[in-house]
Protein backbone atom coordinates (compact mmCIF):
# COMPACT_ATOMS: atom_id res chain seq x y z
CA UNK A 1 0.00 0.00 0.00
CA UNK A 2 1.91 2.93 -0.96
CA UNK A 3 0.11 7.11 -1.06
CA UNK A 4 1.38 10.11 -2.89
CA UNK A 5 1.06 13.29 -0.78
CA UNK A 6 1.45 16.99 -1.10
CA UNK A 7 3.09 18.72 1.31
CA UNK A 8 5.77 21.62 1.63
CA UNK A 9 5.19 22.54 -2.34
CA UNK A 10 6.05 19.11 -3.89
CA UNK A 11 4.72 15.82 -4.12
CA UNK A 12 6.37 12.35 -2.19
CA UNK A 13 5.61 8.90 -2.66
CA UNK A 14 5.17 7.26 0.56
CA UNK A 15 4.90 3.96 2.16
CA UNK A 16 4.74 2.99 5.91
CA UNK A 17 8.10 2.57 7.25
CA UNK A 18 9.54 4.92 5.02
CA UNK A 19 11.82 7.77 6.00
CA UNK A 20 11.28 10.85 4.28
CA UNK A 21 13.17 14.23 3.87
CA UNK A 22 10.32 17.11 3.72
CA UNK A 23 11.39 20.49 3.88
CA UNK A 24 10.96 22.22 7.00
CA UNK A 25 7.97 21.57 9.04
CA UNK A 26 6.68 23.44 12.01
CA UNK A 27 6.85 19.95 14.27
CA UNK A 28 9.36 19.26 17.38
CA UNK A 29 10.74 16.28 16.80
CA UNK A 30 9.09 12.98 18.43
CA UNK A 31 5.70 13.99 17.15
CA UNK A 32 3.27 12.99 15.16
CA UNK A 33 2.39 14.87 11.64
CA UNK A 34 -0.66 14.02 9.48
CA UNK A 35 -0.69 14.60 5.97
CA UNK A 36 -4.30 15.32 4.71
CA UNK A 37 -3.64 16.32 1.18
CA UNK A 38 -3.32 12.72 -0.11
CA UNK A 39 -3.88 12.63 -4.04
CA UNK A 40 -3.79 8.91 -4.67
CA UNK A 41 -3.82 5.73 -2.93
CA UNK A 42 -2.96 2.50 -4.24
CA UNK A 43 -4.13 -0.81 -1.96
CA UNK A 44 -3.20 -3.94 -3.40
CA UNK A 45 -3.47 -2.89 -6.92
CA UNK A 46 -6.56 -1.00 -5.90
CA UNK A 47 -6.02 2.41 -7.02
CA UNK A 48 -7.56 5.27 -6.05
CA UNK A 49 -7.06 9.09 -7.51
CA UNK A 50 -8.62 11.70 -5.86
CA UNK A 51 -10.17 15.19 -7.23
CA UNK A 52 -7.81 16.89 -6.17
CA UNK A 53 -7.34 14.98 -2.94
CA UNK A 54 -8.92 11.74 -1.83
CA UNK A 55 -11.50 12.33 0.79
CA UNK A 56 -10.71 11.25 4.14
CA UNK A 57 -7.60 9.68 3.33
CA UNK A 58 -4.69 10.31 5.40
CA UNK A 59 -1.04 9.68 5.74
CA UNK A 60 0.64 9.86 9.77
CA UNK A 61 4.20 9.73 10.17
CA UNK A 62 6.69 10.84 13.40
CA UNK A 63 9.11 13.67 13.27
CA UNK A 64 12.57 11.71 13.84
CA UNK A 65 14.93 14.81 13.58
CA UNK A 66 15.57 18.35 12.13
CA UNK A 67 18.50 19.29 10.19
CA UNK A 68 20.31 21.16 6.97
CA UNK A 69 20.64 19.11 3.78
CA UNK A 70 24.24 19.32 2.19
CA UNK A 71 26.35 22.88 1.43
CA UNK A 72 25.54 24.11 -2.14
CA UNK A 73 27.68 27.16 -3.55
CA UNK A 74 25.73 29.94 -5.79
CA UNK A 75 28.60 31.74 -8.08
CA UNK A 76 27.80 34.51 -9.50
CA UNK A 77 29.84 35.87 -12.42
CA UNK A 78 30.01 38.47 -15.37
CA UNK A 79 32.80 38.42 -17.82
CA UNK A 80 35.27 41.28 -18.36
CA UNK A 81 33.25 43.06 -16.28
CA UNK A 82 35.32 42.41 -12.58
CA UNK A 83 32.11 40.73 -10.64
CA UNK A 84 31.90 37.36 -8.42
CA UNK A 85 29.84 36.64 -5.61
CA UNK A 86 30.04 33.74 -3.90
CA UNK A 87 27.28 31.83 -1.53
CA UNK A 88 26.57 28.98 -0.10
CA UNK A 89 23.42 27.50 0.86
CA UNK A 90 21.76 24.60 3.21
CA UNK A 91 18.34 23.74 3.08
CA UNK A 92 16.58 23.01 6.59
CA UNK A 93 14.68 19.58 6.59
CA UNK A 94 12.71 17.31 8.21
CA UNK A 95 13.49 13.87 8.49
CA UNK A 96 9.91 12.15 8.94
CA UNK A 97 9.05 7.98 9.24
CA UNK A 98 5.66 7.16 7.82
CA UNK A 99 4.11 5.18 10.44
CA UNK A 100 0.40 5.02 8.78
CA UNK A 101 -1.60 5.10 5.23
CA UNK A 102 -5.01 5.05 5.92
CA UNK A 103 -8.12 4.80 3.63
CA UNK A 104 -11.28 6.59 3.97
CA UNK A 105 -14.06 3.97 5.84
CA UNK A 106 -17.17 3.57 4.86
CA UNK A 107 -18.76 5.61 7.98
CA UNK A 108 -16.70 8.49 6.65
CA UNK A 109 -17.61 8.29 3.28
CA UNK A 110 -21.51 8.55 4.22
CA UNK A 111 -20.96 11.16 6.47
CA UNK A 112 -19.35 13.27 3.79
CA UNK A 113 -21.97 12.45 1.38
CA UNK A 114 -24.39 13.45 3.90
CA UNK A 115 -22.95 16.92 4.43
CA UNK A 116 -22.59 17.54 0.57
CA UNK A 117 -25.95 16.96 0.46
CA UNK A 118 -27.35 19.00 2.98
CA UNK A 119 -25.27 21.80 1.64
CA UNK A 120 -26.45 21.20 -1.78
CA UNK A 121 -29.79 21.63 -0.01
CA UNK A 122 -29.34 24.23 1.52
CA UNK A 123 -28.27 26.20 -1.84
CA UNK A 124 -30.92 24.88 -3.71
CA UNK A 125 -33.54 26.50 -1.04
CA UNK A 126 -31.78 30.12 -0.87
CA UNK A 127 -32.06 29.89 -4.43
CA UNK A 128 -35.65 29.36 -4.25
CA UNK A 129 -35.97 32.19 -1.90
CA UNK A 130 -34.51 34.75 -3.83
CA UNK A 131 -36.91 33.96 -6.78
Amino acid sequence: MYAIIETCGKQYKVTEGDVVFFEKLEAEEGKKVKFDKVILVSDNGKVEVGTPYVKGAKVEGTVIAHGKGKKIIVFKYKPKKNYRRKQGHRQPYTKVEITSVKLATAETKTSEKKTETKTAEKKTSTKKEEV
